[in-house]
């Protein structure tokens, strides 16, 4: 998975604007984060016509603000620089949530 650097809204724009990609918001300290990280591989793996870009949430604060992500992990899709759909909240999450919710987004 690609590590984003820190960026701002109008360059994640220009990165996601073709293809289809996931934003996974996550920090190092958090305990949810790191319980879903191990599930990560598969997931991208169960998942490849998304490229998965992790977004440190310290290092992409404002970033994180500007597109109201208050709880991690959390997960915004992006198709053709448009967002298609996101799993935000603080509550933990299992790989089968995670995996449900991109079964739903759109095709």
């Amino acid at each position: 998975m690609e590590k984003l650097p820190k960026m701002t809204q109008t360059e994640l724009k220009q990165k996601v604007a073709t293809g289809k990609y996931v934003l996974f918001f996550t920090a190092d300290w958090c305990p949810d984060c790191n319980f879903i990280k191990p599930a990560m591989p598969a997931i991208e793996a169960d998942f490849s016509d998304f490229t998965f870009l992790l977004v440190d949430r310290d290092e992409n604060l404002e970033l994180a603000a500007e597109l109201g992500i208050m709880g991690i992990p959390s997960f915004v899709a992006y198709q053709a620089g448009q967002e298609i759909g996101r799993f935000v909240n603080k509550d933990r999450k299992t790989k089968e949530e995670v995996e449900s919710f991109l079964q739903s987004l759109p095709a």
